[in-house]
């Protein structure tokens, strides 16, 4: 009995195991048939509902030090986008276009400096299906870019004296890569060529006078030139200025005269009060960098104490950064102008209080000047001014100028 139990106890458990592999064949044999087949389960339909439609965001998830200007796109494979969002970490809306073919978005303007940006993308392909696509990435910070504040501004019109000076907010070590991203030229061919000053501090000029009338063009293609190690620029844009008519005015310290040459011609001349003896006035060519109706004049702010401090200086033209101005003089009695030099140092016109008597030398020269004319002072008992002390990169030798070219 005991062994007829055994065995049918056996038996049974053989007829099951037997069905076990029988199943377990049947099920592996299923699989293998499905994924030969090319697709009749579920992985299969749910390929089906996968889009076509393939998105790229730059710069990618996770970018940093990225630029502001041109790095930033949106575009679209086998599709086209129906929205795309971009937002700063405040959740400031980014403004943006679309092209006209769906197939690609970029920001409207330049982005914010050390700035987290996210992008959100959707996409549709000819069935109508969505594709989804995101990106966050952080743009170059400030400690990591530099840019360049220029003058003469643009669409502005100057005289025939102004350069065209850059300041860069860093120091620039990479000399030859910044200067060369950077051009300026005329409109009549004139030769132009960059001198650095410093390395904060590139300014360019022709040979000569920039020829009147002519049209001159600053390009900076700074993006992404790294000017010092690990400092990147950040500018891509184009300026342009005007040069006006020729006007050169001669003050002769020694005459106590002005002479203003217009094209060529002089038309008019001004008698002036000078630099004293104590404190003579530069000689060289100067250029008007800043025009005042009316300003304050501190002695103390440029080294002389409190020997004076007028609140209403009018009519007054800076031609050195050191403190130098052609100006309206209105505290001093009529008899010194054509006679006596008596100034910290400044070329004075004879003027009233207030500036409104447009019959005064003062407010004739201010109404007939503009930034960037020149005025040449000689026969001053000192030195010639400094060629970066305002913006007077004539007091500079050709030779000497190209000398300080980095390209």
């Amino acid at each position: 009995m005991e062994k007829r139990v055994t065995a049918e106890y056996r038996s049974r458990r053989n007829l099951l195991s037997a069905s076990a592999l029988l199943g377990t064949g049947l099920l592996l044999s299923a699989c293998g048939v499905e994924k030969k087949s090319g697709g009749k389960g579920a992985d299969a339909d749910t390929a089906k509902d996968v889009s076509k439609a393939r998105i790229t965001i730059l710069p990618k998830n996770g970018g940093t030090n990225t630029s502001i200007n041109k790095d930033t796109k949106v575009t679209v494979s086998d599709g086209k986008l129906t929205r795309v969002t971009m937002k700063d970490s405040t959740g400031k809306s980014v403004r943006g276009s679309m092209a006209a073919d769906g197939r690609s978005w970029q920001p409207d303007g330049p982005l914010e400096r050390g700035t987290v940006y996210k992008i959100a993308a959707t996409a549709k392909d000819s069935k109508g299906l969505e594709a989804h696509g995101n990106s966050s990435f952080t743009t170059v910070s400030k400690a990591n870019s530099f840019i360049g504040h220029f003058t003469p501004e643009d669409r502005s019109t100057v005289g025939v004296g102004m350069p065209v000076s850059i300041t860069f907010d860093k120091a620039i070590t990479d000399r030859k890569a910044v200067q060369s991203r950077i051009k300026v030229t005329s409109s009549t061919g004139q030769e132009v060529v960059g001198h650095w000053f410093s390395g904060q501090r590139l300014d360019f000029r022709p040979e000569k006078y920039w020829t009147a009338g002519s049209t001159v063009t600053l390009k900076l293609d700074l993006d992404g030139v790294e000017g010092a190690r690990g400092v990147y620029g950040i500018q891509h844009k184009t300026i342009t200025f005007k040069v006006g008519r020729s006007q050169v005015s001669t003050v002769d310290v020694a005459t106590k005269s002005m002479k203003v040459t217009r094209d060529g011609k002089t038309i008019k001349t001004i008698p002036i009060s000078a630099g004293s003896a104590k404190n003579p006035t530069y000689n060289g060519q100067m250029v008007i960098s800043e025009m005042f109706k009316e300003t304050r004049m501190d002695g103390s702010t440029v080294g002389f104490g409190g020997e004076y401090d007028i609140p209403d200086v009018p009519h007054a033209m800076r031609l050195s950064t050191s403190g130098t101005f052609i100006h309206g003089n209105y505290w001093s009695a009529d008899s010194i102008f054509g006679n006596s030099n008596t100034s910290h140092g400044c070329v004075g016109l004879n003027d009233v209080k207030g500036g409104n008597d447009p019959s005064q030398p003062g407010s004739w020269f201010y109404r007939n000047s503009i930034v960037g004319d020149v005025v040449v002072v000689k026969n001053s008992p000192d030195d010639t001014i400094k060629p970066d002390n305002g913006l007077n990169a004539w007091n500079m030798s050709w030779a000497d100028w190209k000398a300080g070219s980095a390209v």
